[in-house]
C-alpha cells in the first residue's frame, strides 16, 4: 500500500532512527509552510513497511522534538495502522518562524531540507512584522496568466444567473479589477483559493474502520482549488455511505442516504469558507463505522457557541471575508451567518443526529450514521452507482463546468431549486424542454442533453440514470426517456442487467457537431 509521495509539506521516514533528520525536515517545513506531517513507517515512495512501537517510542520522538527544535512547537503524535502495520504519525504546526534544528536554520525545497543562508533569516522576520491584513485579502505569488479562462468566465456566468453580479465577461484583468482581486498584477489570495488553487490547498479524506482514529481502511488525498475540492469531498462522502432502498412498487427503487446530502455539502462548503488557511493542516473527510466528521483547521469564534448562529441571535463572524464574498455571488453560500441553521434543520427533517464540534485549532461538523436495523441499506459501490451521484437539491454548485447551469437547455429552468427541470404544473417532469431530443428516428439529430448522457456513459459505464440526472441536473425520468430514445437510434446499448450491468455507446457523440 502507497499513501502518496513526499511533497514539501509532507515527509516520509522508514524508521524513529532517523529522529534527528526527522527534526531538520519539521524546522524546513515550518519556516517553508508554517507545519506540515510526518509518518515513521514509510519507505520515501510512500510504500506503508511498519515501525516496531515499543512503550517508549513516541515518547522518544517528543522529547526528540522538544530538545532540538526552536521555537517550541507541541506536535500531536499517534500510533496509526497503514495497511495493517503500526506507524508513527506526527501533525505539527507553527506560526513563529524561523525555526531552527540542532541550532541550524533550514528551508524546504521540494521534498528536501536546505540550510537558509542569512538574508532569508531576515527574511522572515520582516515577513513575520507585516502579517496585518486578513489572508484572503493579502496578496499572493500567482498572476492573472494563472488564472484559466474557462473558469472565470464560467464563474461569472453563474454570478449573472445568480443577480448577484450585473456585468458580463470582456476580459480576464477587467473581471479580476472589477472584482477587486488583483493588485499590481497579482491576484489577492481569494482570488487564488477560487480561481488556481492556492499553494497545496489540499483536502484529506480517510475511511476507519472503526469508531477510533486508528486503522485506515482508505486515504487519499487531492489539491486544487476551492471548487475542485468541495465536490471531490462531497463525491467521496456519497461514494462511501450508505443508501437506504425504498421500493414504491414501480420498476425503480429509490435510495436515499443515510445523512442528507444537502446538509454535508453545507457542511462542506462552510469548511472552506471559514478554515484558516495560514495553518498548514488540511480540510478532512473522516468517515468512520458510527458517524462522518468535516474538519477545518479555522477555531470558532471567541466568546460564541455554534447554538447562537442556530438560534439565529448572533451575526456572522467571517474569517475571510472577500472569500465568503466571492463564494455568496454564485449561491454557493446563500446568506451569512445561516449555515449550521440549514444544517441542523436538514438533520432534523432527515432524523439524523448531528453534532458541532468546537476543537482547540479547528471546528467539526459531525454526522451520526443510523443504525437501528429497521431499513434496508446498500453500500456505495452497489449496483450501478460508483459514487458520482451528485447532490440532491444541491447539485454540482461549486465550480462545476459539466453542464450544471442554471437556465441552460437541459432543462434547468432559473428559479427551479431542484435542478430536475420540472416545468410549473408538469407533474412527471417531461416536459423539461423536449428540446432534448424528440426527434426520434434520425440519429444525427441527437440533443445536447443526449450528448451529455453520451458522454457521461463513456466515461463511466456502470453509472445509473439517477447519477447521469445528478451529474447534468435534470429529472432521472427525463434522462430515462432519452436513454430510451438513444436505444432506439442505435447509439448506446446495455449489456448485463438493470443492476451491476454497464453501458455501451455505440456511437461517439463527441464526433458530432
Amino acid at each position: 500500500m502507497k499513501i502518496g509521495k513526499e511533497t514539501e509539506v509532507l515527509e516520509f521516514k522508514k524508521t524513529t532512527g532517523e529522529l534527528k533528520e526527522s527534526v531538520i525536515s519539521m524546522s524546513a517545513i515550518l519556516n517553508k509552510h508554517g507545519g506540515g506531517e510526518l509518518y515513521f513507517g514509510v519507505n520515501n515512495d510512500g510504500t506503508v513497511i511498519g515501525q516496531q512501537i515499543g512503550e517508549a517510542t513516541l515518547r522518544d520522538i517528543s522529547q526528540a522534538v522538544s530538545n532540538h527544535l526552536e521555537p517550541k512547537v507541541y506536535p500531536k503524535i499517534e500510533l496509526v495502522y497503514l495497511d495493517s502495520k503500526p506507524c508513527v504519525h506526527v501533525a505539527f504546526d507553527g506560526d513563529e518562524p524561523p525555526y531552527f534544528a540542532y541550532g541550524r536554520s533550514y528551508i524546504r525545497v521540494a521534498d528536501e531540507d536546505k540550510q537558509m543562508a542569512a538574508a532569508e533569516l531576515e527574511g522572515f522576520i520582516l515577513r513575520k512584522n507585516a502579517r496585518t491584513n486578513t489572508w484572503d485579502s493579502s496578496v499572493s505569488d500567482k498572476t492573472s496568466a494563472d488564472v484559466d479562462d474557462a473558469v472565470l468566465k464560467d464563474y461569472l456566468e453563474r454570478a449573472n444567473q445568480a443577480g448577484r453580479i450585473d456585468f458580463k465577461y470582456t476580459a480576464k484583468e477587467d473581471v479580476l479589477r472589477k472584482l477587486d482581486l488583483i493588485v499590481n498584477g497579482r491576484l489577492k489570495n481569494a482570488a487564488s483559493a477560487i480561481y488556481v488553487g492556492w499553494p497545496l490547498l489540499e483536502v484529506q479524506m480517510a475511511i476507519f474502520a472503526g469508531t477510533e482514529r486508528l486503522t485506515f481502511i482508505d486515504i487519499q488525498r487531492e489539491s486544487g482549488n476551492v471548487a475542485f475540492l468541495v465536490k471531490t469531498a462531497e463525491r467521496y462522502i456519497i461514494k462511501n455511505i450508505r443508501w437506504r432502498v425504498v421500493f414504491d412498487g414501480s420498476l425503480q427503487r429509490n435510495e436515499i442516504p443515510e445523512i442528507p446530502m444537502d446538509a454535508v455539502r453545507e457542511a462542506i462548503i462552510n469548511s472552506f469558507c471559514h478554515r484558516d488557511y495560514r495553518s498548514s493542516q488540511n480540510n478532512t473527510i473522516s468517515i468512520y463505522s458510527n458517524r462522518v466528521e468535516i474538519y477545518n483547521p479555522g477555531t470558532f469564534p471567541d466568546g460564541l457557541t455554534p447554538e447562537d448562529f442556530i438560534a439565529g441571535s448572533e451575526l456572522s463572524v467571517k474569517r475571510n471575508p472577500l472569500l465568503a464574498q466571492l463564494m455568496y455571488y454564485v449561491k454557493d453560500i446563500e446568506s451569512f451567518g445561516t449555515g449550521l441553521k440549514r444544517i441542523t434543520d436538514e438533520c432534523d427533517a432527515a432524523g439524523v443526529k448531528v453534532e458541532f464540534k468546537k476543537m482547540k485549532l479547528g471546528f467539526a461538523v459531525v454526522f451520526y450514521r443510523p443504525n437501528d436495523g429497521s431499513s434496508i441499506y446498500i453500500d456505495a459501490d452497489d449496483g450501478d452507482r460508483d459514487g458520482d451521484r451528485v447532490g440532491d437539491k444541491a447539485g454540482d454548485k461549486v465550480g462545476d463546468r459539466d453542464g450544471d447551469k442554471v437556465g441552460d437547455r437541459d432543462g434547468d429552468k432559473a428559479g427551479d431549486r431542484d435542478g430536475d427541470g420540472d416545468k410549473a404544473g408538469d407533474k412527471d417532469g417531461d416536459k423539461d424542454g423536449d428540446r432534448d431530443g424528440d426527434k426520434v428516428g434520425d440519429k444525427d439529430n441527437i440533443s445536447d442533453t443526449q450528448k451529455q448522457i453520451m458522454v457521461i456513459m463513456s466515461n463511466d459505464p456502470r453509472i445509473s440514470a439517477a447519477a447521469i440526472a445528478a451529474e447534468i441536473g435534470i429529472a432521472p425520468r427525463s434522462v430515462e426517456k432519452n436513454i430510451k430514445k438513444l436505444k432506439q437510434a442505435g447509439m448506446i446499448d446495455r449489456d448485463g442487467p438493470a443492476f451491476g450491468g454497464r453501458w455501451i455507446v455505440l456511437r461517439d457523440s463527441r464526433n458530432r457537431g
